[in-house]
């Protein structure tokens, strides 16, 4: 009764812990700035979270206990030792150093070989999750034979691991089991010389006997648990290597709380690179007034997503200032920042739940009848009605039973539900084809109008009503203005108009 006892309550607390620890390392994860994303596979990030976690549960519900029990059993025979000879025992522990030894050495490889196949297995959830979110492209290009080999490489790299790991650990056992002859031997010569020179009784070194190797079977029961041990050891170091990362900067002490505001947006010198080494803006100045459209044009890669990401300040800027409302967004709190946006992608993400779940996330509270007119707004709630379950229809993963269309809707209706006072438009209407895009340019100019707006513009028939288009090149505003004055200049958005007005006749191209 009481060692079901002590399993059950060293196995509750272990399992409270690793509980605890998932829910650091989840709210970690959000607290974590967007940086840290952009560099690390999120198949990875999810090993970590899974995988590594594992590894210290199975080390806390298996060996825990036994390796506690050895512990405490080891102090009582070296005790037990000490007071029946004191010259023996310490003879007898001559082979300590020789375990500490073993152990350090042993300790060092199995580490670096269960580090290994901790990343590997990282590498190996990684590429499993890549490859399934992109197996439409991988059957569309023919890639799947090319995906399976790439992956039983990496597959195979983590056997490999394991295998070497296995071979570290495997060797730990008998060498316990070969110290633990020597210190028989050393117990039998030393106490037979005792014994001969009457220090010693023939019961005292039967003893002894008995003993030493009551001394090793803690110390061979330790040695089981020596493969989980170092498997943990080496998923913990993954764990606090993200528990480490520091989290996105705080707000400063007395950060203003924004409330209603106008939304009025200047860009006042701003430069910034995601790699401190590789700029990507370069003193880029504008201002918007509150209710004003910006419209933002250039190749893929000028910088356009770079500007609209400072705005919600994802990203701190390197040189200069970013201000809303007057208010640089560095000393505003995030929460109040963000509070009064909202954004549309080119590519929407939609969250598993219903459809009404899914248009009402940025107003958790919403009636059903908001939810509803959000969607009627962007001319979503036809689709929506027919869908079998209606606004209660629940989404697969990545709503892949909607089409693009109809996913890129429900996030207008829940930007529309939101009701920011800044909306940021990065191409969302790329994924619109051209007879709906017709429909929704009333509910988006209701949508637009009294809010500031920061399109990134993919179709002309967006551009042409903005009040200021930038043209971005290279991380430089090149060229601004409105439609009818850039087109007079002549210059280079006057080219990409032609350009565009050629390819498409209706002009609702690319921009």
């Amino acid at each position: 009764m009481a060692t079901r006892a002590q399993i059950f309550q060293v196995g509750s607390v272990g399992q409270r812990l690793l509980a605890s620890l998932r829910g650091r390392l989840f709210e970690h994860f959000g607290r974590l700035p967007l940086a840290f994303f952009d560099r690390r596979p999120i198949g990875d990030l999810m090993s970590r979270v899974t995988n590594d976690v594992d590894t210290l549960n199975q080390l806390l519900s298996q060996g825990l206990t036994q390796l506690l029990g050895s512990l405490f059993g080891l102090i009582g025979i070296v005790l037990a030792m000490l007071l029946l000879n004191v010259p023996l025992a310490l003879v007898s522990f001559t082979v300590i150093p020789l375990i500490f030894l073993a152990t350090s050495v042993f300790s060092r490889l199995a580490r670096r070989a269960f580090r290994m196949t901790r990343e590997t297995t990282g590498d190996v959830t990684a590429d499993i999750q890549e490859e399934i979110s992109g197996i439409r492209e991988a059957q569309a290009f023919n890639r799947i034979e090319a995906n399976i080999a790439r992956f039983r490489e990496r597959n195979r790299a983590n056997r490999d691991a394991n295998v070497a790991a296995v071979v570290v650990t495997a060797a730990f056992a008998p060498t316990i089991d070969v110290l633990s002859t020597l210190a028989t031997a050393v117990v039998i010569g030393f106490g037979g010389y005792l014994l001969l020179t009457g220090q010693l009784s023939v019961g005292v070194v039967a003893a002894f006997l008995i003993y030493v190797q009551q001394f090793f079977r803690p110390i061979q029961l330790i040695s089981q648990v020596y493969t989980p041990l170092q498997a943990a050891l080496a998923g913990a170091e993954r764990i606090y290597a993200i528990l480490d990362e520091p989290e996105e900067a705080r707000d400063p002490a007395r950060a203003l709380v924004l409330d209603g505001v106008d939304g009025r947006v200047t860009f006042d010198g701003v430069s910034f690179g995601y790699d401190p080494t590789l700029p990507v803006l370069h003193d880029v100045s504008f201002d918007v007034a509150a209710g004003q459209t910006v419209a933002l044009v250039g190749r893929t890669g000028a910088g356009k997503t770079t500007i609209a990401n400072l705005v919600p300040r994802f990203y701190d800027v390197s040189r200069g200032t970013v201000r809303v409302d007057g208010h640089d967004v560095r000393s505003v709190t995030r929460t109040s920042l963000r509070g009064q946006m909202a954004m549309v992608l080119q590519e929407p993400f939609l969250f598993g739940g219903t459809v009404a779940d899914n248009i009402a996330y940025g107003r958790p509270g919403a009636s059903r009848a908001q939810i509803q007119a959000a969607a009627e707004a962007v001319d979503a709630h036809a689709f929506i009605e027919a869908l079998p379950q209606s606004y209660d229809t629940r989404l697969s993963e990545h709503a892949s039973t909607l089409s693009q269309g109809q996913r890129q809707l429900l996030s207008f209706a829940r930007a529309v539900l939101a009701d920011p006072r800044i909306l940021i438009l990065d191409e969302a209407t790329s994924s619109i084809d051209t007879r709906t895009e017709q429909r929704i340019q009333a509910a988006l100019s209701r949508l637009l109008r009294g809010r500031t707006s920061i399109v990134i513009a993919h179709r002309l028939s967006t551009i042409r009503d903005a009040d200021l288009i930038l043209v971005i090149e290279a991380g430089e505003i090149v060229e601004r203005g409105n439609h009818a004055a850039l087109l007079a200049a002549g210059g280079r958005y006057a080219d990409l108009y032609q350009g565009q007005f050629r390819d498409s006749p209706d002009g609702l191209s690319a921009a």
